[in-house]
């Protein structure tokens, strides 16, 4: 019964139905299933063959959306049902994430903040058009392992230098691993402006993740 369920689960992300992967989750609770069973066995399984379908090219971004929508209606099921039961599922690391000063694009911000969330990291999403002292600030309140810093623009890519620096000015650059991404970012201005980390899409920002964090 539990192994059809997960199967069941992991089809639903794959084959990218939301409302399918939200009622079977539902379900698999209401059977009595534990929590952490269903990311574990379930949800997890099935995100982690979109990701391969998506790095592969079989499946392109909206596929990729379609999939971390259905993950995040299940776990706004899931998490009361863990905390309830006093559990929590191990963290992979804390993350800060934001769209820097002067860009306004979600997109592509949000499905990196989903896809971390979705592989344990805990994430402060702290939107767009984020001032840099919002950055250093929640970076310091929280003591954030990650800050992700996504520019879409040409124009708003000089931020992630100013961030970097305001780190260091605050004494704290040494604290936090900077991961930067967004369509014009490459990995030499990644290391141009002294990032520890870079991606192109969410899939790689997970993989960057957990390298940073020892995890890969």
């Amino acid at each position: 019964m539990s192994n059809e369920i997960f199967n069941q689960l992991a089809t639903s992300l794959i084959e990218g139905d939301p409302d399918a992967t939200f009622d079977l989750t539902k379900k698999a609770i209401e059977s009595g299933l534990e929590p952490m069973s269903i990311i574990r066995e379930g949800l997890m399984p099935g995100m982690n063959i979109v990701g391969e379908k998506f790095a592969s090219g079989e499946y392109f971004l909206p596929d990729l959306i379609i999939a971390a929508d259905g993950m995040q209606k299940a776990m706004e099921l899931l998490e009361p049902e863990l905390m309830a039961r006093n559990q929590a599922i191990e963290s992979a690391g804390t993350v800060v994430l934001g769209t820097v000063k002067g860009d306004i694009h979600e997109i592509g911000k949000s499905l990196v903040g989903t896809m971390l969330s979705a592989n344990g990291f805990k994430v402060h999403d702290l939107g767009v058009d984020v001032p840099t002292d919002t950055f250093i600030g929640k970076v310091q309140e929280i003591k954030a392992d990650i800050l992700g810093l996504s520019a879409l623009l040409t124009t708003t890519m000089t931020v992630q230098r100013e961030i970097i620096q305001a780190l260091l000015e605050a004494g704290i650059r040494n604290q936090v691993k900077v991961l930067v991404g967004g369509a014009p970012v490459t990995r030499s201005w990644a290391d141009e402006i002294g990032a520890d980390g870079y991606a192109e899409d969410a899939m790689g920002a997970v993989q960057a993740a957990r390298h940073l964090m020892g995890k890969a």
